[in-house]
């Protein structure tokens, strides 16, 4: 369960390459790692973020902090009417260099890389904030461009809006033996979480024992398969809070769980508090952005 190796081609600059990846049917690159590290503001699109081992849902202007190597995708939810959009900067390894990042003017922004091994998913507020300057990188001359680059950085690394997504952390070791069972997995989950699943079903998938698996996906996702199987049902069950008027129970056996109060343990397991607080949160924080557009 390894993820693909995903080579950044120079561009633009020798330490910096922005790609604006514009009226796309979805984000195709599977679970993938790269030396660069990764900034990314999702324009428009929806669907499920994995980094690392974890998982959560995205919706427009997600804004988050890739480390280098550190494996990561977004895939699209299916039956999307409007295209895909983001822009995405990669920084090479050398941009960390230590002539001048770590120099006492940028210490910030090399503290910023360096707890980007841990993924860092910035607020919406933040990131509709920082919209204008995205934007802007697109039409400006290649020192604008790095300084613009700069000013967004500094902007995320003095904010306290964040959360770390990988709180401990991801390591692993990086081979290609495995590459696609990721992938597969995934795939599988997300054409059968409102099924039962079991662990010789999702094992067959990647042609392995059950032993065999549940060893795999313990060692290389630093967590039970089932723990990463109940996550990625609440996530689907946020989703369905976030966006339909159905009753929590309703919801519950639309996510896949079979007991209401196994889902409420999970719920609170995962998102700290129960489901309908976690409407009315959600619902307050979307009031918040709209009133301060």
């Amino acid at each position: 369960m390894k993820p693909h190796f995903k080579p950044i081609t120079a561009s633009e600059s020798n330490l910096v390459k922005v790609v604006f990846e514009k009226e796309q049917k979805d984000f195709e690159y599977p679970w993938h790692y790269h030396p660069e590290f990764e900034l990314t503001y999702i324009l428009s699109s929806q669907g499920v973020r994995y980094v690392g081992n974890n998982i959560e849902n995205f919706y427009d202007d997600d804004l988050v902090l890739i480390g280098s190597n550190l494996p990561h995708c977004w895939i699209n939810s299916t039956g999307l009417h409007e295209p895909a959009s983001a822009i995405v900067l990669y920084f090479k390894k050398e941009f960390q260099d230590k002539i001048w990042l770590e120099s006492q003017e940028l210490e910030l922004i090399n503290k910023l890389f360096k707890m980007s091994f841990k993924g860092i998913k910035f607020t919406k507020n933040l990131a509709l904030r920082l919209k204008p300057k995205f934007y802007e990188l697109e039409n400006l001359p290649d020192f604008d461009r790095f300084i613009g680059i700069l000013k967004i950085l500094k902007e995320l690394a003095i904010t306290n809006e964040f959360h770390y997504l990988c709180e401990d952390g991801f390591a692993y070791e990086q081979n290609n033996v495995h590459n696609d069972r990721i992938n597969t997995i995934y795939s599988y989950l997300d054409k059968n979480f409102d099924k039962k699943i079991t662990l010789l079903g999702v094992a067959s998938e990647v042609n392995m024992s059950e032993e065999s698996f549940s060893r795999f996906f313990s060692k290389t996702m630093k967590k039970s398969f089932f723990e990463f199987l109940n996550e990625y049902k609440i996530n689907k069950a946020c989703k369905l809070i976030i966006e339909t008027d159905k009753q929590i129970n309703e919801i519950c056996y639309a996510a896949g769980f079979e007991s209401i109060p196994f889902f409420y343990r999970q719920f609170k397991k995962f998102k700290n508090c129960q489901p309908k607080l976690y409407r009315e949160k959600y619902q307050s924080a979307g009031q918040l952005v709209v009133s301060s557009q």
